[in-house]
């Protein structure tokens, strides 16, 4: 019972926190990255440019700043299409972490859905899909209080003014 109690309140507080089980990423390893990245590139190695790519992509859409995100997101659509149905499994994840961290639910919900559809089981996939569809009822339920706040106070507004022209007469 107590357990249930403890899983309530978590959710509670997860609600009006807005924590979700997606990991963030500083600075310094997108840095660290960017560095492997242009390693790479120096050294004519193609497949190892590839692979620092994605990681730095990774980085991008996992960051805190917006701009890196839609850096992140631009990289990876940038990227041709892979010939590894995981690699293109991953791409397309990462575009759904970059797009839910930007704030475009429904394209986030899309893509992870085509993830889910390569590999059901796919626990990463699965966490963001229940990340999304919590942000987007959060979202719902604020926007319905916002309206009915909204429209408590005109109903209020609207009273008073019948109120005082009745007293006028």
């Amino acid at each position: 019972m107590d357990a249930k109690i403890g899983q309530f309140f978590d959710s509670v507080g997860s609600f009006f926190t807005g924590s979700d089980k997606i990991p963030w990423c500083d600075g310094d390893v997108i840095a660290g990255c960017e560095r492997e990245v242009k390693e790479a590139t120096d050294s004519g190695a193609e497949d190892r440019k590839k692979e620092c790519l994605m990681r730095l992509s990774w980085a991008l859409v996992h960051s805190r700043q917006p701009e890196d995100v839609q850096r992140g997101i631009a990289m990876l659509e940038a990227l041709e299409d892979s010939a590894s149905p995981l690699q293109e499994r991953e791409k397309i994840y990462l575009l759904a972490v970059g797009c839910y961290r930007s704030g475009d639910y429904s394209k986030s919900r899309r893509l992870v859905d085509r993830c889910i559809e390569m590999q059901a089981d796919w626990r990463q996939a699965l966490v963001l899909k229940k990340a999304i569809e919590d942000k987007i009822t959060k979202d719902g339920v604020i926007g319905i209080g916002i309206a009915a706040t909204a429209f408590g106070a005109v109903g209020l507004i609207a009273g008073g003014i019948i109120a005082a022209m009745s007293r006028k007469k």
